[in-house]
Parts: structure tokens; sequence; C-alpha cells
């Protein structure tokens, strides 16, 4: 069996995650890395024991690589991704796939003009309890959907923001809590419950000492005409486990921290709640998360890439919670409601 090489740009925490991931799938093997100084880059080759680099360009000329893996500060993903779809490698990129909707528009132009694919990483589409959840809805078992709620309202010490250099910042993070922490849940919301009309929202900094927001809410229309609750913080202590509300005429269902924690359908018999294993929730600590759901992401995307097939997070997909969090930004920003499609002049 070939294996699929694979290069990571970028050697935060988030990278060992990945690296944990790949290490476990047979066709697969990661055989170089990119970081951001010749510091940084010695330090991740003492640690991984692969070729290291502290250049995009040279990295992008090891021999070997298939897959580029992108790591990098959010706000830092389109100019690696360019060099890398031209380059001829696939992309898979951590979330979000850019800080807006003009740079991730970049992304997948230049994927789909080079014949590459394109994966954004939201891991938690994959658990079973979710899937479970989205095959009720599909099949109609809740109805009519009413009403889609999603809650992340974690907390985050001091020192998560006063150690890192882009955590935080509109440069490197786009915002704050919507856009690094809410993201997720919200991609799991769109997902079940389709494209958005219209979001009313404020966004402050309460807090942190941070350019981005650390609470806020907005309240959702979509497009099927169910409403919709939203929350993000990294200010609320000691911080809850993330949740994701879907309610429908017949039913509804609640997951916590891609748990099953409610199902309830009318005429239905009773059945086990939790179809899955817990997968951690970053509720207090950003690292608790273990790694077996971008075990499963890879192995998509893998053979996704193997037989030419369709991503199942391309980056279409994963630009919608963008559009949506943009939005929200926009819509704090002018006090008033604001639908979408969303044109994002930044």
């Amino acid at each position: 069996m070939r294996k699929l090489k694979i290069g990571i740009i970028g050697t935060g925490a988030i990278t060992g995650k990945h690296a944990d991931a790949i290490a476990e799938i047979e066709n697969a093997e990661l055989v170089a890395l990119c970081s951001s100084s010749p510091e940084r880059a010695k330090a991740a080759q003492e640690k991984f024991g692969i070729d290291t680099y502290a250049d995009v360009s040279a990295f992008l000329t090891h021999p070997e690589l298939d897959i580029v893996c992108i790591c990098t500060a959010s706000g830092h993903h389109l100019e690696a991704g360019l060099l890398a779809a031209k380059a001829g490698k696939h992309l898979l990129i951590e979330k979000p796939i850019e800080i807006n909707l003009n740079r991730a528009d970049q992304l997948i132009e230049v994927c789909e003009e080079n014949s590459v694919k394109l994966g954004v990483i939201f891991q938690n589409r994959f658990s079973a309890d979710y899937l479970k959840l989205k095959v009720a809805v599909k099949e109609g078992r809740f109805g009519k959907l009413l009403m889609g709620n999603a809650h992340v309202n974690w907390y985050r010490a001091p020192e998560y923001y006063g150690n890192s250099p882009w955590k935080g910042t509109l440069e490197g993070d786009g915002g704050g809590a919507f856009m690094n922490q809410g993201i997720h849940t919200f991609d799991l919301l769109l997902d079940v419950m389709g494209d958005v009309k219209s979001v009313f929202a404020k966004v402050k900094t309460a807090l942190h000492s941070i350019e981005g927001e650390d609470l806020g809410v907005a309240i959702v229309t979509f497009g099927n005409k169910a409403l919709g609750n939203i929350t993000a913080s990294t200010a609320l202590y000691p911080g809850l486990p993330e949740r994701l509300e879907i309610f429908g005429k017949n039913g509804s269902a609640v997951l916590e921290a891609g748990k099953l924690v409610q199902w309830s359908i009318q005429g239905e018999e009773s059945e086990p709640i939790s179809t899955g294993k817990n997968s951690g929730t970053g509720a207090a600590d950003p690292m608790a998360i273990g790694h077996a759901l971008h075990k499963t992401q890879w192995e998509h995307f893998l053979n996704a890439v193997e037989k030419n097939g369709p991503v199942l997070v391309e980056g279409k997909m994963a630009r919608k919670s963008v559009e949506l969090i943009r939005a929200i930004y926009k819509s704090s920003e002018l006090e008033k409601e604001v639908e979408l499609p969303f044109i994002d002049h930044t």
C-alpha cells in the first residue's frame, strides 16, 4: 500500500493532534514540517524527528509531499495555501478556512484552478452522536425545524492570550470567541439547519485585553424561517461544555460536548442516547480534546485524494461559518440586522 506523504505548516499545539492522528493511519506518513522561525523549526525537528523547515518555499521542495496541512494562525492560511496549491499539493486546512470571505475565496479558487483537493478541519462533523442527529433531521423524524441554538460559553485564562502573539488579534485570529472557539459548533448548526437569512448580534470585549471579542450573542433567522440563538465567550468562568440544540415540530435533541444528552421524538420509543465516545471539550482547556475525530477526518480526506472523490468538508462548505461570523461582526458594528448572503468588504 502506497503511503500518502504529508507535510504540516505550523508547529503550534494543534500540530501534535494532527501528528498523532496521522501516525495511526496505515496509508499516511508525516514527512515534513515548516515553522515560522529557525529556532522553532529546530525545536520541532528535535520533537518530531523529521525534516523541518523555516521557509514555506523550501518546505514545498520536499520531494515526497502529496498533501499539505496548514496549522498556522488563522489569518495566515492564505499565503501558505496559495503557494502549496500552485505547487500541486492537496490542502487540508485547520478551521477557519480563513478570517474573511475574500481570503477564503482566494483559497477556494486557487485549489480549483490547480485541480487539488481542499478540505477544512471540522472534526466534530464526524462524531457518531452528531451523525445520528443529522441523519434523523434529514429523515424528517423531528418534523419541521423550528429552532436551532449553538452555545459555546467557555473560559480562557489570561495566559491563553498573553502567551500567544496572534490569539485574540484581528490580523491573526480574525476576531475572538466567535471566529476561534465558536466556529466548530456554528458549523454544525449550519450543517443541520441550513443557510442563514439574517442575523442580529452584539459582541464585546468584557474581560480579556484583546482586540477581538470575548463575549457575544446573536439572533439568527434561517432560510427555512426557523429561528436560532447563538452565544460565544472565553470570559465565562469556569467554562461550560459547548451545546447544540435542535428543535422540530415533533421533537428535539441536544448535543453537549459532542455527546447526545437529550433525544425526544413524539411517537417513538426511547432509545440509548449516547452512541459515541466523548472526544473531550475545550471549555476551559483548549488541549483537552483528543485526536480521534481528527483521525477520522484525515481518513476521509486521504480516501478522497486516493480515489479522486469528493471531500466531505470542502472549501465552499467551510466558507459558510466564516460568512455567518463576519455578518455577526458587521451586525454588532452597525447595531442592526444584517442579511445574508453577506458581502465582505475587508
